[in-house]
């Protein structure tokens, strides 16, 4: 298709916990990526989103906070069905106006980062077995708890 990947961050850094995926493109943002790979913060901007998702892209990787009933910090991959989209979520503590993350989900940030590099790198062409996201490890597919166990 077009070997592009987008990465999207998405939330609002005004409503704390809902900051968690802007924050985990920042940090993706700081180291390497393979040619491709666009990581870009989105914020509350869902139309530009749309727009982009308009260009095409062989895996699309989201990234936000998602209350799913689990504890605050919890990071899930989530898989997705249309296509190679998927979505990396995290449990938020508190999404009241207020800015900066809680502790659970800032302790969740490099957890994150670490399972959005492991579907990068179960993607990367280069990768002899590289296989859809459903095909990882359920550690990588499902984790729950924080960093520190990690």
């Amino acid at each position: 298709m077009t070997g592009r990947t987008l990465v999207a961050g998405v939330g609002n850094v005004f409503l704390r916990d809902d900051a968690f995926g802007v924050e985990v493109v920042r940090l993706l943002g700081e180291q390497p990526r393979d040619d491709g790979v666009e990581i870009r913060d989105f914020g509350i901007r869902g139309v530009h989103l749309a727009y982009e998702l308009l260009n095409g892209c062989d895996l699309f990787v989201l990234i936000d906070a998602a209350p799913r009933g689990a504890a605050p910090g919890t990071v899930a991959s989530l898989g997705g069905r249309p296509g190679r989209s998927l979505l990396v979520a995290c449990e938020p503590a508190d999404v009241s106006a207020g800015m900066g993350l809680t502790e659970p989900v800032a302790e969740a940030l490099p957890h994150a980062v670490r399972a959005v590099k492991e579907i990068l790198a179960q993607a990367s062409p280069d990768e002899p077995n590289a296989g859809s996201a459903t095909d990882l490890p359920e550690k990588s597919r499902h984790r729950e708890g924080r960093c520190a166990g990690c």
